[in-house]
């Protein structure tokens, strides 16, 4: 079929309705139709190509991996600098901290803390991290009374509630800035993880010639009145997939630099035994701006 046969079938298909519609819904859920029957006509689809396609996003909503092939097709990491765009063009401040993807593995309701707070139970014996930092507008001014919630994995790659092998929230936690907009906190240093390798999602970047590894990295989303929520991670400099990450969320600003200690004086100061490393990041918030709506994306999202 050439174009305009096209865009006839499809015109056809578009003109059922007998009845109102969600004009946006059906503007776009058109614009689907036809794009997708120019997709099967410029590769040749075959019928079994098309139903293979069709059982396998039926796969992917099975297992349960929507929230990792999504990132994996660098859709999240696009949407961000959707909204980066969009926050230039409405006058939002610049110069603060880079967003980047929420992910799948946030859950709601972590335990909250006063300035402080230690993430782990205890049971993980990875390498000991120390976290801190400070959150303030784009002109320095200390925050205080945000809300610094933070999530990551252990050293194994695994996340609590998803892995019924680690406590309730362990690794998860929500702390409350300090009077000058501090915050600190006690962990393990997270490891990096896969996509499940025989999940649909790894089939898919296989055939695409990918792996599916992301690197070592904690979660934040930081809140506080008047000002723009801002959903971002860093990443743990020094992994080999840093800058190779399989969701894009890679982005300059996010990878701060690591210190380790072994310094006897350094641990009795901690309090510890072990040797432990050390992150320092603050975290800059634009002040929300009047009729923008606020950065925090609303979608699912687990709860314990």
């Amino acid at each position: 079929m050439n174009r305009a046969q096209i865009k006839t079938v499809a015109d056809r298909i578009a003109n059922t309705q007998i009845g109102p519609a969600n004009e946006r819904v059906k503007s776009i859920v058109d614009r689907m139709v036809l794009d997708l029957f120019a997709i099967i006509e410029d590769f040749d689809v075959t019928q079994e190509e098309f139903w293979a396609a069709a059982n396998y996003l039926a796969e992917v909503g099975k297992s349960n991996e929507i929230g990792l092939l999504i990132p994996g097709l660098g859709i999240e990491h696009f949407l961000d600098l959707r909204l980066d765009e969009q926050e230039e063009a409405a006058g939002i401040e610049a110069g603060s901290t880079p967003r980047t993807i929420e992910g799948p593995l946030y859950v709601a309701g972590a335990p909250v803390s006063e300035g402080e707070a230690r993430l782990d139970d205890g049971a993980d014996k990875g390498e000991l991290l120390f976290m801190h930092g400070q959150v303030t507008d784009i002109h320095g001014k200390p925050i205080s009374g945000a809300t610094v919630e933070v999530w990551h994995a252990n050293s194994f790659g695994n996340y609590s509630v998803f892995d019924p092998s680690q406590s309730a929230f362990n690794l998860r936690r929500t702390i409350v800035t300090d009077a000058e907009g501090r915050y600190r906190f006690r962990s393990i240093m997270p490891c990096g993880y896969c996509v499940p390798p025989n999940g649909p999602t790894q089939k898919l970047l296989s055939k695409l010639g990918r792996h599916g590894n992301r690197p070592a990295h904690i979660h934040f989303f930081v809140t506080a009145p008047g000002y723009r929520t801002l959903t971002t991670q860093i990443n743990i400099k020094g992994d080999p997939y840093t800058y190779d990450d399989f969701a894009f969320a890679t982005r300059e600003g996010l990878i701060p630099e690591v210190t380790r200690h072994t310094a006897p004086e350094a641990l009795l100061e901690k309090g510890v035994n072990h040797p432990f490393a050390e992150i320092a990041f603050d975290f800059t918030l634009p002040h929300a701006l009047e009729g923008v709506p606020n950065a925090l994306i609303e979608r699912a999202r687990a709860s314990a």
